[in-house]
């Protein structure tokens, strides 16, 4: 497998290497996105159809998927959405079949990602749009690319006017017994990264867990349910990304997020190729949509906080250069996934 990587002398051969002089370049490769689409246009459209597996909302998934077939009309995408350990089970129940569907994959985290790479599942693709994504934010290897910024952040229900916390440690104080909620990361990909960087982290640890089951911290699957029980008022605070907080006040509901003066966990919902796909271009083609400033306007119009420079974040929502963000080795945490798992069942229960 042919491995390509980041960096800027890289992507100066991209944009400045010509071959013999020639002006333009031999790839579509080697394009912008609006070059590609016009030069598929003259070498025949890219068509057929793309396996979309993806840990998004129906909604964001389905969003995304038209606005890429307003540029590609010619691919049919199917898109199969769960949570991001879902869909891992089924990508790995698919291998272990000898049959991945997947053409490309869409998911929380980079640890995520780091599994396939291990696996040698994913395809090396160096898109042209990825010279104006933060280098740190991308794999070195082109295997995959951070799509958007996703803070996770304390939400808080407004409907009593109270003052809003400041630090992550109103989850283990008293006016949050049994008023807290949180995602599984036994089923949430951001859950579990969360957990993997917070534990490791000295003003958190496994003490800071252990402090949040004393409280009564309800366990929940997904970040949608955490939202929902803030918004309705049945719990007082939630642990969730930003954008559904973001989107939920804009929305009207009585919810208002926080970045606690601790620091965030951050997760860019990484995209890759899977490795045996059958239709590579219309896969690189989706990659090359997702990174490119339409395609990143995309997701700022439905909320997120987009990767790319030079497309500003929604309403309410930090760009990454505003926040505190709190991380660790992103190798560790592969290593240690499933014992962090362990460690948090042993804490919480299954």
């Amino acid at each position: 497998m042919k491995r390509f990587i980041y960096s800027v002398a890289a992507f100066s051969i991209l944009v400045l290497g010509a071959c013999g002089g020639a002006d333009t370049p031999e790839t579509t490769e080697d394009l912008s996105t609006e070059e590609t689409q016009a030069a598929t246009e003259a070498e025949g459209a890219i068509s057929g159809t793309l396996e979309f597996y993806t840990s998004q909302p129906d909604s964001d998934a389905t969003a995304l998927v038209a606005a890429f077939n307003e540029a590609y009309p010619e691919v049919e995408v199917n898109v199969f959405r769960s949570g991001t350990e879902e869909v891992m089970s089924k990508i790995a129940a698919e291998s272990q079949a000898g049959d991945i569907q997947a053409d490309v994959l869409l998911v929380a985290d980079a640890v995520t990602f780091e599994t396939l790479k291990e696996q040698d599942l994913l395809l090396a693709y160096q898109s042209p749009e990825a010279e104006f994504i933060p280098a740190d934010l991308l794999d070195p290897d082109g295997m995959y690319a951070g799509t958007k910024v996703m803070a996770t952040v304390l939400a808080a229900n407004t409907a009593n006017d109270g003052e809003l916390p400041a630090s992550w440690s109103v989850l283990t104080e008293e006016e949050a017994k049994g008023q807290a909620i949180m995602p599984s990361p036994l089923y949430s990909g951001a859950a579990a990264y969360n957990v993997g960087v917070l534990s490791r982290q000295d003003q958190f640890g496994w003490s800071f867990f252990e402090g949040l089951h004393e409280n009564e911290m309800t366990v929940v699957q997904g970040n949608g349910a955490v939202l929902q029980a803030v918004a309705s008022g049945e719990k007082s605070y939630g642990v969730v990304v930003d954008f559904m907080v973001a989107r939920a006040k804009a929305e009207g509901s009585p919810v208002d997020l926080v970045y606690p003066e601790e620091g965030v966990p951050v997760i860019t919902e990484p995209i890759g190729i899977m490795s045996n796909t059958e239709n590579e271009e219309a896969a690189k083609a989706f990659v090359d949509f997702v990174l490119s400033e339409e395609g990143q306007l995309v997701a700022a119009e439905l909320g997120y906080t987009p990767i790319r420079e030079g497309v500003d974040a929604p309403e309410g929502l930090k760009p990454i250069s505003e926040m505190n963000v709190i991380s660790h080795d992103i190798r560790e945490l592969l290593e240690t996934r499933e014992a962090d798992k362990q460690a948090f069942i042993d804490i919480f229960g299954e």
